[in-house]
């Protein structure tokens, strides 16, 4: 590979938090390997913005040790020469060239090379593993760590994987998978080539936009990259992907931990932009269960702040026509009359309580916890079935709290996503005082 590109850098950085469009680099770090050897260099980067506490305990990197560190324009030109005439190299790779993108354009310039992905190439070599973040290709390789999440210790310890791909991998098929993995895409001409450069390779949702910014399609992805641009390659495109290839203007990606952080966002998304695919979707107007009024059956809706409080309700329901189908099968299975003065509520109540419970279980909001395989950690903040928001530690998830209404009204969204995950202890859930 060396031969091939002439240098190989292996590039990490440490930032300020997860987004490349609003946080920012406090620290670079590379290796590069050529055929005059093995050259290291870092560099602390002030930020010229707090930097989180949760990202002080995670890196080490504080304010104090930024403060008098020059600012990205003061090592652009050092950086742009050691990237120059190399394959630029990092684990989950975009996370790190899209931040190095964001920063040469704050400055006006445009950054572009070729990009190579080990958290891709693992999962390309060896996709019988569960998990190919950094720590755990650390622990499976046996690679050294004596800075973990400093910016040269980590792209020191994908030098050490890639020495060890060299040794264990044949390199022929070492060099087909960079092949396949540098393949760029045929895209539309009307599309501006910059947006797919960033795309990155975590879950999470995107949006396509047509004329007028409305949106067009919205889904989820278990790697949005590749779920993107597949909308452009197929040699034979469906009807939807043709249609999207030609109507499409720009594109939009959200990155989540993991799929359910991608189901709570997609669902609040669909109902905030309402794409074409939304029509006749239900509603919380629309979705009921039955409770007990007076010793007798009667629908609640989900657009009523008592919904699935203190009363307790059975069953959900997408109409009142689902609904009433549902309880006329259950009282002629267990003989009770529901057109009677008087019902028999007690054999009611224990019809009714073999439909599903939709109760919010707990005195108050919980955090359910989500983990990413690239190391990032996802707190989804919860009360009453209704997603308040997602934060990437626990101080920040707690502070959520102060966004929530009062009473949070129920999301049938939320419900479906969480209620039979959480039921089946699937998630890890941490209740708050």
């Amino acid at each position: 590979m060396i031969e091939q590109y002439g240098k190989l850098i292996f590039i990490d950085l440490e930032t300020t938090g997860p987004n490349p469009m609003t946080d920012r680099i406090t620290e670079i770090g590379i290796v590069e390997a050529s055929k005059a050897g093995v050259q290291r260099w870092s560099v602390l980067v002030n930020p010229q913005v707090p930097i989180p506490p949760f990202i002080v305990g995670l890196t080490g990197i504080s304010d104090d040790m930024v403060k008098n560190a020059p600012i990205f324009a003061d090592v652009q030109e050092e950086l742009l020469r050691r990237l120059q005439g190399g394959l630029f190299i990092a684990h989950n790779a975009r996370f790190d060239y899209g931040f190095l993108r964001n920063e040469f354009k704050r400055l006006g310039k445009t950054f572009r090379c070729e990009v190579l992905c080990t958290l891709k190439m693992s999962r390309k070599l060896f996709p019988n593993v569960i998990s190919h973040g950094l720590d755990a290709l650390v622990e499976r390789h046996g690679l050294s760590t004596e800075a973990r999440h400093r910016a040269l210790g980590d792209a020191e310890v994908l030098w050490q994987y890639w020495q060890v791909l060299e040794r264990t991998v044949a390199g022929d098929r070492l060099r087909e998978i960079a092949r396949q993995l540098l393949q760029r895409p045929n895209l539309p001409v009307h599309l501006d080539p910059d947006m797919f450069d960033d795309l990155p390779e975590t879950p999470g949702v995107y949006v396509f936009y047509g004329a007028g910014d409305k949106a067009l399609y919205i889904a989820r992805a278990a790697q949005l990259r590749q779920r993107v641009l597949a909308h452009f390659h197929g040699e034979q495109p469906s009807n939807k992907d043709a249609d999207l290839a030609r109507e499409a203007r720009r594109f939009e990606c959200f990155e989540t931990a993991g799929d359910i952080g991608a189901q709570l966002l997609e669902a609040r998304l669909v109902r905030r932009l309402q794409p074409p695919a939304s029509i006749g979707r239900p509603t919380e107007a629309d979705v009921c269960a039955w409770h007990i009024v007076e010793g007798k059956p009667a629908l609640i809706f989900a657009d009523n702040p008592d919904f699935a409080r203190a009363t307790p309700c059975y069953g959900m329901f997408t109409s009142r026509q689902k609904a009433e189908m549902a309880l006329a099968a259950l009282a002629e299975k267990n003989g009770i009359g529901l057109t009677a003065r008087i019902i028999d509520g007690d054999r009611l109540l224990t019809a009714l309580s073999t439909l599903p419970l939709v109760n919010w279980p707990y005195p108050g909001p919980v955090i359910v916890v989500e983990h990413g395989d690239n190391d990032r950690q996802d707190m989804h903040l919860i009360d009453h079935w209704h997603w308040i928001g997602t934060a990437q530690d626990v101080d920040a998830a707690v502070s959520l709290r102060g966004q929530a209404p009062e009473l949070p009204s129920f999301e049938f969204d939320t419900y479906r996503i969480l209620s039979r995950a959480i039921a089946q202890g699937k998630l890890e859930v941490r209740q708050l005082s």
